[in-house]
């Protein structure tokens, strides 16, 4: 029974093989257990952390978005041109966070409103946010941002990186939120049935279309994030981030199925993601690879949470 709790509790799983992994990179680079090196994986937390509040509420509710990635590319884009085109900082970042929010709405009419299938809206909103990316940008980077700009991804508050303490609030507010606000509950209700939570009066529309447009407003922060930590905009900013969003989710034990899980799980998942993207790196694993390893996590974790729930019934 004790290995039954153990492998049952999602958050203690990841909790051990982050040990693990810790312990591992440790001993195979000198560089891994540094002040800077751990500094840069809780900054890369933060932007995964941060967009996985979003992809969180949407796994919940039986859903997916596959176009968190382009979202926060096209937001890096819009920032990016704000910036250099002389905008305040401030009104950059805001203009950013806007449009990442306004793609997010318009996923939610098309499934909210539409009932358009998840995988089929934000797969077509990944394809065409991707193609403006690389048409806005030219084949170029924008690398002359101002340093004002950088102050969302390496400023400090009592000498505690900004993007840690954004982290930490909207984690900490979205817990509560899905505990004890009556629309978190909702957002649970819709997953694990939405016919019946329709009958008991739910606007599920509603619900459906809060979780969607809240996820694009969380990856416009997470963009404004990862601009000001890199100070740079590629065409290439924000591939493969929504694998990354996706791992950290059900890793940190949300149901694929829909009904089940925590921001703070996903948060553990950010985590473990993290110190497996970074002592990749630092080991020279190709990406290539790092991307393989996280399908077989991903597609891991669906495995056991399908066969957990078949034993459930």
């Amino acid at each position: 029974m004790g290995l039954k709790r153990v492998i049952k509790s999602r958050e203690l799983t990841v909790s051990l093989v982050m040990i693990g992994l810790v312990i591992f990179f440790s001993l195979s680079s000198k560089r891994f257990f540094t002040a800077n090196n751990i500094r840069n994986i809780l900054l890369q937390v933060s932007s995964i952390g941060v967009a996985s509040i979003g992809m969180t509420m949407i796994i919940i509710t039986g859903g997916i978005d596959v176009s968190a990635g382009s979202i926060l590319g096209i937001v890096a884009v819009v920032l990016g041109k704000a910036a250099v085109g002389g905008f305040p900082a401030w009104l950059a970042i805001i203009l950013g966070i806007l449009v990442g929010l306004a793609l997010g709405s318009v996923n939610a009419s098309f499934v909210a409103l539409l009932g358009i299938p998840p995988i089929i809206v934000t797969l077509g909103m990944m394809s065409l946010l991707r193609s403006l990316t690389y048409t806005f940008l030219g084949g170029r980077w924008i690398a002359s941002l101002p340093e004002s700009i950088r102050w969302m991804g390496l400023g400090k508050i009592l000498n505690i990186p900004i993007p840690i303490w954004l982290t930490i609030i909207l984690i900490a507010y979205f817990s509560y939120f899905m505990k004890y606000k009556s629309l978190g509950r909702y957002v649970y209700a819709v997953g694990n049935n939405i016919e019946a939570t329709r009958i008991a009066g739910v606007n599920t529309k509603r619900v459906l279309f809060f979780v969607y447009a809240l996820a694009g407003l969380l990856y416009g922060v997470a963009g404004a994030i990862v601009v000001g930590r890199t100070g740079i905009v590629q065409t290439n900013t924000g591939n493969n981030f929504e694998l990354q969003v996706i791992a950290a989710t059900v890793l940190g034990g949300t149901s694929i199925l829909g009904g089940k899980g925590t921001v703070f799980g996903s948060l553990l998942g950010s985590l473990l993601i993290a110190l497996l993207s970074n002592g990749l790196i630092l080991l020279n694993v190709p990406a290539l690879t790092e991307g393989l390893i996280i399908g077989i996590l991903i597609l891991g974790s669906v495995a056991i949470d399908v066969i957990k729930n078949r034993g459930e019934e």
